[in-house]
């Protein structure tokens, strides 16, 4: 849509109401009740999946009144990278409104395809995309997993167990 030389990206999700999708929650219910069964299933749910990745306020510039009192002179929004214990750092993800809120009800919600977020993570040195840190069941794409998602490739189930592929046409 555009107007007098301004451009507005339609919405990429129009009739998203920041609920978590019924497929992605009991794929992920598995997945927490028994990780090493449910782990595939699970990624297989989030692949096409609308995520919520959340944008917070970063402060970039300070300045000090008379007084010598400090205050904000100008924020920018950024998306969160947390680092674990073992040192590396992770893009955020939920998979709803809810979910984020309980981690900081001060975030803003961007939603984005969960290809597109695995991409981000990439971009910013990430080693994973941690969807639903606060539960109620948490998941990480991570390793060869993160790298397939954001290149584009499908995980299906093949033969018996799963396989990532390209899409046809693609």
């Amino acid at each position: 849509m555009s107007f007098h030389g301004a451009s507005l990206q339609e919405p990429a999700f129009p009739d998203d109401d920041g609920s978590a999708d019924p497929e992605v929650a009991a794929a992920l219910a598995a997945y927490d009740a028994d990780p090493a069964a449910g782990h595939r299933a699970a990624l297989a749910a989030l692949q096409d999946a609308r995520l919520l990745v959340p944008v917070v306020a970063v402060l970039t510039e300070v300045e000090h009144d008379d007084d010598g009192r400090a205050r904000d002179k100008s924020s920018e929004m950024a998306a969160v990278l947390v680092t674990g214990r073992d040192g590396r750092t992770a893009l955020l993800a939920f998979t709803s409104v809810d979910t984020m809120r309980a981690w900081n009800p001060e975030a803003r919600p961007v939603a984005v395809p969960a290809r597109e977020a695995a991409r981000s993570a990439l971009h910013d040195d990430a080693a994973a995309v941690v969807v639903d840190i606060t539960g109620p069941a948490l998941f990480p794409i991570e390793g060869q997993d993160l790298h397939d998602l954001a290149d584009g490739l499908v995980l299906r189930p093949v033969e018996g167990g799963w396989g990532w592929t390209r899409p046809l046409g693609g």
